[in-house]
């Protein structure tokens, strides 16, 4: 019997462990897949929009989905004569929504700053605390440059992608509009959200049809990985929860089998003082499902910190217990249990009292 319930208590916890991690995978997988950049771009409708219409499309994302919201506005400007692109950005949302960025050095804090591409770093030797002058020229004369206005910037970190962003210069939207003379519009805004691929379609959806001037549209290569890889995970994790629910359920009958060979005298003395089927199958019965509840319960415990041990191991992050899946457990492995016990308890009443006292 000890044997019987220690089976159960195995499928038990694995059986509640894998149920909160196939729940919990979404959420881990969604916070893996943050770190791989924006999952959904607002581009205008009219080319250029500006940041009251991010606004309001942002008020159609639940707060707390939203993990970073980044604008950015492209500006060619000059440094030591040599046109190189200005990102004007929020820092704060870029750093958000592109935490793969490796930055050598601080993320620009306060009006002034800047922060370089590795490239540009590179081509005009700036490292951080140096300055640079960069200047605008919206106009030419023939070949002749205008320069029309120039600001004076410290050189705060140095970024490092392996990809164009390496090419680029940012600064902060409010210098980069001083520096043009221009009003903030924007050429586009990166979004982070942590939600499924259905939900973050239902998202650029009523955001592209209830506000005007952007239009929402997702990155495919972002969510379509992140759905296929969330797929196959619960898949995974599905297929192991049944495979090992059938051998904890062969075990638990081949065990309480192994318990009605033993007791085989005693089924046989009381069915020749007059007990029926009836009776002998309810004593089994009951303490089959009995064991069931028993491992149900401690399976239930044991299966939170499985999970968690997997969650933090995997993921990095720790996992909430879930009080509905104490129930299902319980319920589930009895379930199992009383199943399981079906074939032993059969045989149990088959058993012949004569041959049996015979010794036979």
């Amino acid at each position: 019997m000890l044997v019987a319930l220690l089976a159960i208590m195995i499928g038990a916890t694995i059986l509640s462990g894998l149920v909160t991690i196939y729940y919990d995978v979404p959420r881990q997988m969604g916070a893996q897949f943050r770190s791989y950049g924006a999952n959904m771009i607002f581009t205008g409708t009219q080319e250029l929009f500006n940041m009251e219409d991010v606004e309001a499309g942002v008020r159609h994302i639940k707060a707390s989905e939203l993990v970073g919201v980044a604008p950015y506005r492209y500006e060619t400007v000059r440094i030591h004569d040599r046109p190189i692109m200005a990102a004007g950005t929020d820092m704060d949302g870029a750093r958000k929504s592109s935490p793969f960025w490796k930055v050598s050095g601080e993320w620009p804090k306060a009006d002034g700053e800047i922060m370089v591409g590795k490239n540009v770093a590179d081509t005009f030797r700036l490292r951080e605390g140096d300055s640079l002058i960069a200047t605008f020229a919206p106009e030419t004369d023939g070949d002749e440059i205008i320069l029309d206005n120039e600001m004076t910037f410290i050189v705060t970190g140095i970024l490092d992608t392996g990809g164009n962003e390496e090419d680029y210069v940012y600064l902060s939207l409010d210098d980069l509009e001083e520096l043009t003379g221009e009003e903030t519009t924007l050429d586009v805004c990166e979004l982070s959200v942590s939600a499924s691929a259905d939900q973050l379609t239902a998202y650029a959806d009523a955001i592209s049809n209830n506000v005007e001037g952007i239009n929402a549209r997702l990155v495919k290569r972002v969510t379509q990985s992140e759905t296929a890889v969330l797929s196959k995970l619960q898949a995974l994790v599905l297929l192991v929860t049944i495979v090992v629910l059938a051998l904890t359920m062969i075990c638990v009958a081949t065990t309480m089998t192994a318990v009605v060979t033993e007791r085989r005298k005693e089924i046989g003395l009381r069915k020749a003082l007059g007990a029926s089927d009836a009776s002998i199958i309810s004593e089994f019965m009951g303490e089959g499902l009995l064991l069931g509840g028993i491992g149900g319960v401690f399976g239930s415990l044991l299966g939170f910190v499985f999970a968690q041990v997997v969650s933090v191991s995997v993921f990095n992050s720790s996992i909430s217990f879930r009080f509905g899946l104490l129930p299902i457990t319980v319920i589930v492995s009895i379930i199992v249990t009383g199943i399981a016990c079906m074939l032993p308890v059969k045989s149990a009443t088959n058993v012949d009292p004569a041959l049996v006292l015979k010794g036979e």
